[in-house]
């Protein structure tokens, strides 16, 4: 927004959850605040639910506000949204109820029409690896209808397809995805001219012969100058998940 960067992450049980970061230069950051005091149900989180919770938010800026969305895999996908992400977030919202459904990113059109795409965890569905896109209404609070599938993973290739990200240039769709795994997948670049598809896809980073292993559940980043960059992590085992910025062309 202008020349603020600011960044989320999963933040599962522990509270307070959810922290915002911010940056002015997508390299150097800092932790200003935290957008969640509570989970919700709060009988259920008064007990320690280690791995559970907050799952792969995503956060996005529209019409003077910010948003963040989540997955709770046993309950649904969450909303918060603030005027200032560095002042007071509401309490969550509950935008659909169910289990399973993980790594919401929302779009606004430009028509008015809000879409959200997600993705799906197995032990909790049943399945995995597919993406889905939904209707959503314009104030972000609830989806409408039923979901409509725009990509199966389970093709022999990319497996585990996951962590979608929902953006809009230049008349295209696109649905930012790593698959493969967290530690040895590829990112794919998904494009369709509708937000229900088809989409064409394509890997568009993977390790090939550079030795760094990755790249998984990235942002792509537009500055207020035209760069573009996208900013993804690298499993490294204990010692966490580091962040790559990489440029886009």
């Amino acid at each position: 927004v202008g020349d603020d960067f600011y960044m989320t992450a999963s933040s599962f049980q522990c509270i307070p959850g959810l922290p915002i970061l911010h940056s002015r230069d997508l390299v150097n950051w800092e932790i200003v605040n935290y957008a969640l005091d509570r989970l919700v149900p709060e009988d259920f989180y008064s007990k320690p639910r280690h791995g559970k919770g907050v799952w792969a938010p995503s956060m996005r800026y529209h019409d003077g506000e910010y948003y963040i969305y989540w997955g709770d895999p046993d309950f649904g996908i969450f909303m918060v949204r603030t005027t200032d992400p560095c002042g007071r977030w509401s309490d969550p919202i509950l935008v659909r109820e169910g289990k399973g459904m993980i790594d919401p990113s929302p779009l606004w059109d430009d028509d008015g029409k809000a879409y959200l795409v997600n993705g799906w965890a197995g032990s909790r569905a049943g399945f995995n690896s597919v993406l889905t896109v939904w209707e959503m209404t314009s104030d972000g609070k609830s989806l409408m209808g039923a979901p409509v599938i725009v990509f199966d993973g389970n093709d022999g290739v990319n497996h585990t397809v996951e962590g979608p990200k929902f953006y809009k240039r230049d008349g295209y769709y696109y649905i930012m995805c790593p698959a493969g795994g967290v530690v040895d997948g590829w990112q794919l670049a998904l494009r369709s001219r509708s937000p229900y598809g088809p989409y064409e896809s394509k890997i568009v980073m993977s390790t090939g012969d550079s030795g760094i292993n990755g790249p998984h559940q990235g942002g792509w980043v537009e500055t207020a100058y035209g760069e573009n960059w996208f900013i993804n992590f690298q499993d490294k085992g204990l010692y966490g998940r580091v962040l790559h910025l990489n440029p886009v062309k």
